[in-house]
C-alpha cells in the first residue's frame, strides 16, 4: 500500500512537471507560432513525454488491483 501510493507520488510530480512546461511553452503561440507549430516543437521536448508518462503511472496505479499478503495464516 504504501509502495502504491510513493509511486502514485512520482506520477503526480512527473505529470505536474510536464504539464507546467506544457503550460510555459503556450508562451510561444504569442511569438507567432501557430498551432501545429507549437504542437511540432513540443512533441520534440522531453517535458511532453514526462506528462504523459506520469498521467500512464497514476493511471496504473490507481486501476491495477493490489496483491493480498497473507501472511496471518
Amino acid at each position: 500500500m504504501v509502495f502504491q501510493v510513493f509511486i502514485l507520488f512520482i506520477g503526480f510530480g512527473l505529470a505536474v512537471s510536464g504539464g507546467v512546461s506544457l503550460i510555459i511553452y503556450l508562451n510561444l503561440l504569442t511569438t507567432g507560432m501557430g498551432i501545429i507549430d507549437y504542437l511540432l516543437f513540443v512533441s520534440t521536448r522531453i517535458e511532453c513525454y514526462l506528462f504523459l508518462v506520469g498521467i500512464l503511472i497514476i493511471t496504473l496505479t490507481i486501476y491495477l488491483p493490489r496483491r493480498k499478503n497473507n501472511t496471518y495464516l
